[in-house]
């Protein structure tokens, strides 16, 4: 944030723990409405996060927890301030703390003539999203006790892919989409070209930090990081299957090409992250077949429960537009199979990505919790 809007931002400082939640509240309520012009919307985001943080600021000195995700939150979310979240919740804000600062650290500022490239890069990807992938990635990595550096590291890598992606997703172009994380996209908030080389910079970064020697000490591990981000990412990806979501629009696909265009779309990034700790931890064939397995029941049951959200979601409580799908007339798990049998098969997926964690200890607990975190999220 510039000097001159820190400036604006002052007199919150002065504001009581209630005083700041009241006015967020009301700044929720506004950009929620969709009636505000882009560039008042901007203005009322980057206050609404000013206020989020001191509320958090009060809180820790408090005790009194507060909804961690980012502005806007839902009135429903911050009504209750004092409800408890569960461990794994905890978990998760946790990380997605960690993770924040690590990007801070690892995303260039905004400094000389291409500074405007840095700015939209971190407008995108700081104070927004669970912070899942990432989460993966610490937590594999943990199985084997793989230092927090090495870990932090590989999971910026897999959130700046992950980031770059929804740029790009949200492109006039491709899905058209105008809200991400409850706040204009990047390029409703800057322009398509700087969206466009905002995400081919997030891309290109995430390989410089795991080709980095402070990722790994041992240069095979970097490589063969490297190596399947980018399959992950690439042609037999995440990129095929977007140009597979993309054709579906004009030719509908049957049940076998939605599980693929998934495994593919959103499976293949999820498989990354599962597996980047075991490549760090130099783990046995037979762990990582078991994250493996794992990731892939997770993601088509991650995708799944995000078909069911696209029907049935609240757009508001989303932080972006739902019924995307069928207003494209795109063929999902859930206009497939209907929502009942859907669900059904979300859990037992989950349930089977539970089973492939058997070969660990309590440390793959967290792993378990978010398979069925996956199937009961509500954004």
């Amino acid at each position: 944030m510039s000097a001159a809007k820190a400036d604006a931002h002052k007199d919150i400082e002065k504001m009581s723990f209630e005083e700041a939640l009241a006015q967020l509240e009301k700044i929720v309520g506004q950009l929620e409405s969709g009636e505000a012009p882009l560039e008042r919307s901007i203005e009322l985001y980057e206050r609404g996060t000013a206020l989020k943080a001191h509320c958090e600021k009060s809180r820790r000195s408090r005790c009194r927890p507060v909804a961690s995700r980012p502005v806007p939150l839902p009135s429903t979310s911050i009504e209750r301030p004092a409800v408890a979240i569960s461990p794994f919740d905890a978990a998760l804000a946790e990380h997605a703390s960690d993770i924040e600062r690590m990007l801070d650290r690892l995303l260039p500022h905004p400094e000389g003539p291409e500074g405007r490239i840095a700015e939209a890069m971190r407008y995108a990807a700081l104070e927004g999203g669970k912070r899942f992938r990432p989460f993966l990635v610490v937590q594999s990595a943990r199985l084997f006790g793989v230092n927090a550096e090495s870990a932090l590291r590989a999971a910026v890598a897999a959130e700046c892919v992950h980031v770059y992606s929804l740029i790009h997703d949200d492109l006039p172009c491709m899905d058209d989409d105008d809200l991400r994380h409850g706040r204009p996209t990047v390029h409703k908030a800057f322009d398509e070209a700087t969206a466009m080389l905002a995400g081919d910079a997030l891309l290109t970064l995430a390989f410089e930090i795991v080709a980095d020697p402070d990722t790994h000490e041992r240069a095979r591990v970097r490589i063969e990081l490297v190596r399947r981000l980018a399959a992950a990412a690439g042609a037999h990806g995440m990129v095929g299957g977007q140009m597979i979501d993309l054709a579906s629009e004009r030719k509908p696909l049957d049940i076998g090409g939605i599980t693929r265009l998934q495994l593919l779309k959103t499976g293949a990034l999820i498989s990354f992250s599962c597996e980047a700790g075991a490549v760090l931890g130099r783990a046995s064939a037979e762990a990582e077949q078991a994250l493996h397995a794992y990731a892939h029941d997770l993601g088509l049951a991650y995708q799944i429960a995000d078909d069911l959200l696209d029907a049935e979601g609240d757009s508001g409580l989303m932080g972006k537009r739902a019924g995307k799908d069928a207003a494209a007339g795109k063929a999902t798990f859930v206009s497939i199979l209907g929502t009942d049998r859907a669900r059904a098969q979300a859990r037992m997926l989950a349930e089977q990505a539970v089973q492939h964690l058997d070969l660990f200890d309590e440390r793959a607990d967290l792993l378990r919790q978010a398979a069925h975190f996956v199937i009961t999220r509500r954004n």
